[in-house]
């Protein structure tokens, strides 16, 4: 097995660990031929059942047998985990606008996030700011307010072990994301990326232009004094904003 191989076994090891049942373990030793080196293996199946730390190496072990008993394997199992998992599990649009004309769509999944059960919300916003902002906040909360929509910022959750997690699952939840850019925060960068690769729709605000970072600079932000004038004038703006973008509240007659 040369270095290239050994780069694809592990990817398949990583794959197998993240989706693999034990019905999945007996299908491939039927289609492969090779039922017996995973029955017969003393700890593969129990170290699935039970979560254990040597689940992973076990998949190392049995597939590098399954690959000595027969080179032609190596393909065999390639194609076998190809045709189970070349479609995605569940198909969902969570990007803020499906285009009119056909684009190109990407299939990922997160290392690092968990995918949301919840469902989209299409009348939620989700706020992306320095905690000491909170007059800014509180603007953008009014303009949500008088347009029947809900408004949320990281904080204002702890549902997942990890803050991240909650800040993830917001953005990924959301209709439209409202970013404040003043003091060049880095998690507000970082936050703001994982808002653009889900497609969503990101309002820039900032106290000053210089805090919008370059490769942003492109996208149109809303600036704003920090005074009572100035989130008053933020309101206004921001509702103008999210009117063209978010679900009008139906009157019931």
């Amino acid at each position: 097995m040369d270095k290239e191989q050994g780069k694809e076994i592990i990817e398949i090891k990583n794959q197998i660990a993240r989706q693999f049942t034990k019905s999945d373990w007996l299908d491939l030793g039927y289609s492969l031929g090779c039922y017996d080196i995973i029955e017969n293996h003393g700890r593969l199946l129990r170290s699935l059942s039970f979560g254990d730390e040597d689940y992973e190496g076990n998949i190392l072990e049995v597939l590098t047998s399954i690959i000595k008993q027969d080179t032609k394997n190596f393909q065999e199992l390639k194609h076998f985990i190809s045709d189970k998992y070349s479609a995605p599990i569940v198909s969902e649009f969570i990007s803020t606008a499906q285009a009119e004309t056909p684009k190109k769509m990407i299939t990922f999944s997160p290392q690092v996030f968990e995918i949301p059960t919840k469902p989209q919300n299409e009348k939620l916003v989700t706020v992306i700011l320095p905690f000491k902002l909170q007059a800014s906040f509180t603007a953008v909360k009014n303009a949500c307010d008088k347009l029947g929509l809900e408004c949320k910022k990281a904080d204002d959750i702890w549902e997942n072990a990890t803050f991240i997690q909650d800040i993830f699952e917001l953005i990924f939840t959301s209709k439209v994301v409202v970013a404040d850019f003043t003091g060049k925060n880095p998690n507000v960068f970082y936050e703001v990326g994982i808002a653009h690769t889900l497609g969503k729709t990101v309002i820039p605000i900032t106290q000053s232009f210089d805090d919008v970072p370059s490769d942003l600079g492109h996208h149109r932000a809303l600036k704003y004094l920090p005074n009572e004038q100035g989130y008053t004038d933020l309101t206004a703006e921001l509702m103008k904003r999210l009117d063209t973008l978010m679900p009008k509240p139906t009157t019931e007659w």
